[in-house]
Formats: structure tokens, sequence, C-alpha cells
């Protein structure tokens, strides 16, 4: 992504772009879902409140996370293939 300029037009639109890891699947630190706050995730773990106090998750391939990502919503990612 980054080589062909995804990560740029991504950090433009807003994108917080963070490495891989279990901060915020676990919201061990700053990296937590709002209360209140929906989250698209690829985490194998959806417990009450793991990414957040209040925090709600969906849970979903990398690929629908992809797509969520560009359109802001829940996405099928077949349409982007």
């Amino acid at each position: 992504a980054k080589k062909e300029g995804i990560t740029e037009v991504l950090k433009q639109a807003g994108f917080d772009l963070r490495q891989p890891g279990c901060s915020a699947c676990l919201a061990m630190n700053e990296d937590k879902v709002p209360e209140g706050k929906y989250c698209v995730s690829t985490s194998n773990r959806n417990f009450e409140g793991r990414q957040g106090p209040g925090a709600r998750t969906f849970l979903t391939s990398p690929l629908t996370a992809a797509a969520a990502a560009i359109t802001g919503e829940i996405t099928d990612p077949r349409d982007f293939i």
C-alpha cells in the first residue's frame, strides 16, 4: 500500500495508521475505541468491552475491514475486486 501511494491517500483522508499488534485489540493503552462507538476489527476475539469500555466491535475478514475503511461503513469487499 505504501509503495502504491495508498497509505498517503488514507492519511490525507484522516486515517490513523498503526503498526500491527495487540494494543487496540486489548484497549491496553490510548489505542481503544471510545464508549458508544463502533469498530470493525479483524481480531479473533469479541468479548464485551474488549476494545474499550462500552465499545462495540464487529469482527470481519481483512478484506471486509479494508472495504469498510474505504467506504466508512461495513461493505461487501467483492465490490472492489
